[in-house]
């Protein structure tokens, strides 16, 4: 920046005569920090890169996969969604991540839950990871087959929409988030991983179930460690509820005033 300013101001010098001195080098300093800031204020307009929050519609976007050219989360109708992204192929713990969510896949079909999954790299080495995964003998000695889609995001344009560029990272090593969004296509959950931690797909299911529930049944919470057909919280009872506690068959009980339970269905 410096150097081309310069030959600017010395051929003014030379055609002119009239410029006597060279600008002074603070300002030259200032001018080229302005021009740097500029550029990435120019960079920044092109991707939103603001984490969705829970309860906002989830970002839409059209993008390449496994499964041919995707509409996210159009596609995927009245069904959940599980968005779930990594920052590279063939890398061993997002590899163990993938084969385990195919290895539950019907699991999650039955709980109407559609999983797709993104990464930066070219949708040809997708295709050659499904390939290689799909050979691996997974827990019962049987290789799983990898029936949900991976999408290319190789100019990280989801990755930014979604707010998964972490600026403490490298772009190549933070790009590990789970979002579930539910029928509404409404964002109801958000976990970030670091590359070292794999993501637990029994946690990732026990979520979705539970979300499932709150989501039919506005009147009700899960407490901490809860899992499907444990009971439920109830923050509020209406005055006949309240008055049914203690007696038989009631449906309700408490821990304390504040802490109501709901059995289970």
């Amino acid at each position: 920046m410096k150097a081309s300013f310069l030959c600017v101001t010395n051929r003014a010098e030379q055609e002119t005569g009239t410029i006597r001195s060279s600008v002074p080098m603070n300002k030259v300093l200032i001018l080229a920090a302005f021009f740097f800031l500029g550029i990435n204020f120019a960079q920044s307009q092109n991707f939103d890169v603001k984490t969705p929050l829970l309860g906002v519609e989830a970002p839409s976007f059209r993008a390449e996969s496994t499964h041919g050219t995707m509409n996210f989360p159009a596609d995927f109708g009245r069904n959940w969604k599980i968005l779930f992204s990594h920052p590279k192929d063939f890398t061993p713990v997002c590899s163990s991540e993938l084969l385990e969510l195919a290895y539950q896949q019907e699991g999650f079909d039955r709980l109407g839950a559609s999983i797709v999954v993104l990464s930066t790299d070219l949708l040809s080495q997708h295709r050659s990871w499904v390939a290689a995964l799909e050979d691996i003998p997974y827990k019962d000695g049987k290789p799983v087959n990898i029936s949900f889609p991976l999408v290319s995001d190789e100019q990280h344009r989801v990755s930014y929409m979604y707010g998964m560029i972490h600026s403490a990272e490298s772009i190549g090593e933070n790009i590990r988030a789970v979002f579930i969004i539910d029928p509404d296509n409404k964002v109801r959950a958000i976990n970030y991983y670091p590359n070292e931690v794999g993501r637990n797909i029994d946690e990732l299911k026990r979520t979705l179930i539970a979300l499932q529930k709150t989501h039919k049944r506005k009147d009700i919470a899960t407490p901490a460690n809860w899992q499907p057909g444990d009971d439920f919280m109830v923050p509020i009872l209406s005055s006949a509820d309240r008055e049914s506690i203690g007696t038989p068959g009631s449906l309700f009980y408490q821990w304390s005033w504040f802490m109501t339970f709901m059995r289970s269905e």
